[in-house]
């Protein structure tokens, strides 16, 4: 897109009257005023030929590869021409709702015929930003004409939750845990699968001496054990209306993610492998399982494709397809949310049908503002309903606790805010009793 610039715009407005004065003083120089626009008009043209051309610019954009919530990253954009280049250029920039960008207008100076700018992003909400527009406009030599170009990069930037310091968290708590599951250990039941053998030396557990190859040998060995890598760990994510609900000011499902991903980082780093579905009135995604320690950012990418949904949970389909694409028995977290006993039979049919063959880790956000409403000294009427409809609510969540106890599941029950450590706790403790 070639237009004028406020120059010419100027250039052309002061004519004008200056023409129709020339016209009321001589009439016969009438034709001075049209000159003078010929004149602006043939300036213009000639700066849109001299000029850098459109078709010789190049722009290239590097951002970020992953952005954390409350966290900021910085994105370059470069322009290059291939032959002369203006001294310098305007560059703007448009994202999507998730992302905000400052400044969302820049100048770049040419050194020789490359130039570059920067701006920062901050990332609104979790999900996908998106960089979806950039504009480039240079004025032509003589200042008259702009010259634009614009792409649509589409580049999308995943947005994560922000779990860098409850990671750090998870971390300590890792490395007090460093010899279990990395290894070999000697503690009888710490581990199934046999190591090797050791002669016996004191401290060792007796229960390790293997008294067939100690009489084959004439002296006492040991065997040592390490534990069993390599296991499939699901996290089933809930993504529907109830779980985007907030909870103390952010959503369930943010919390979910963040624990999740947590818990996939020190996974992966003790060699099992990790995998996300998310399902709402449909499965949503299902990443696969994925091993090693660098699947950790592919994980973190997959989960900001997980959207907020304002539909109703289909457990019988999101889990019935779940169990369906898994082949080899995996310990599968569901992070869910449920209202009454009521509606939360389908799920619990589901689980039941998914812990035949599945060890299931069922994480339950205890409801901190509902206890506080249930335990909060009433002063009015209003005050009393509504500790009693929460005393009720938190009866009926009980009550479906202790159901999936019996039917076989795992539980973990904790303030949002200690939902990621203790996640990782109980990871350790199923690892640790052999159940995985």
């Amino acid at each position: 897109m070639i237009y004028p610039t406020r120059r010419a715009i100027m250039m052309m407005a002061i004519g004008a009257p200056v023409a129709l004065l020339i016209g009321l003083v001589s009439p016969g120089y009438w034709a001075v005023g049209g000159g003078w626009v010929a004149l602006v008009l043939g300036l213009s043209l000639l700066d849109a030929f001299i000029g850098p051309s459109r078709a010789r610019a190049v722009l290239s954009l590097e951002t970020p590869g992953v952005l954390g919530i409350a966290g900021r990253g910085v994105m370059t954009v470069r322009a290059a021409f291939e032959r002369s280049a203006p001294r310098s250029a305007e560059i703007a920039i448009e994202t999507n709702e998730r992302l905000t960008i400052q400044p969302d207008r820049m100048t770049a100076r040419f050194t020789g015929q490359d130039a570059s700018a920067t701006a920062d992003l901050t990332p609104l909400r979790r999900g996908e930003g998106e960089i979806s527009t950039l504009w480039l406009r240079w004025r032509g030599p003589l200042g008259l004409v702009w010259k634009q170009i614009r792409e649509r990069p589409a580049r999308k930037i995943p947005i994560t939750p922000n779990i860098q310091a409850i990671k750090d968290e998870a971390i300590r708590m890792f490395s007090r845990e460093a010899m279990f599951g990395i290894k070999s250990q000697l503690e009888t039941g710490d581990g199934s699968e046999f190591h090797a053998l050791r002669e016996l030396v004191g401290g060792m557990d007796p229960r390790t001496i293997d008294w067939k190859q100690s009489a084959k040998h004439s002296k006492l060995l040991a065997k040592e054990f390490r534990t069993e890598r390599n296991h499939p760990i699901i996290f089933a994510i809930d993504t529907g209306r109830l779980m985007c609900d907030p909870l103390l000011g952010v959503p369930r499902i943010d919390r979910a993610l963040n624990a999740a991903l947590l818990l996939a980082y020190v996974s992966l780093k003790l060699g099992d492998r990790a995998g996300l579905f998310g399902f709402d009135a449909k499965p949503r995604l299902f990443s696969g399982v994925l091993s090693g320690a660098g699947a950790f950012p592919m994980l973190q990418r997959v989960a900001a494709r997980l959207d907020y949904s304002s539909e109703e949970t289909n457990y019988t389909l999101g889990l019935t397809q779940l169990g369906s694409a898994l082949e080899r028995r995996s310990l599968v977290v569901v992070f869910t949310d449920f209202a009454d006993s009521t509606s939360a039979e389908l799920m619990l049919e589901n689980v039941a049908r998914l812990l035949r063959k599945h060890l299931v880790l069922f994480v339950v956000l205890r409801d901190e503002e509902l206890e506080t409403i249930a335990l909060r000294e009433p002063k009015t009427a209003d005050d009393v309903s509504r500790a009693v409809t929460a005393e009720a609510l938190m009866r009926e969540r009980e009550v479906v606790a202790t159901r999936l106890r019996r039917l076989g599941a795992h539980l973990v029950d904790a303030p949002a805010e200690r939902l990621g450590p203790e996640l990782i706790s109980a990871y350790l403790d199923l690892k640790r009793r052999d159940l995985m």
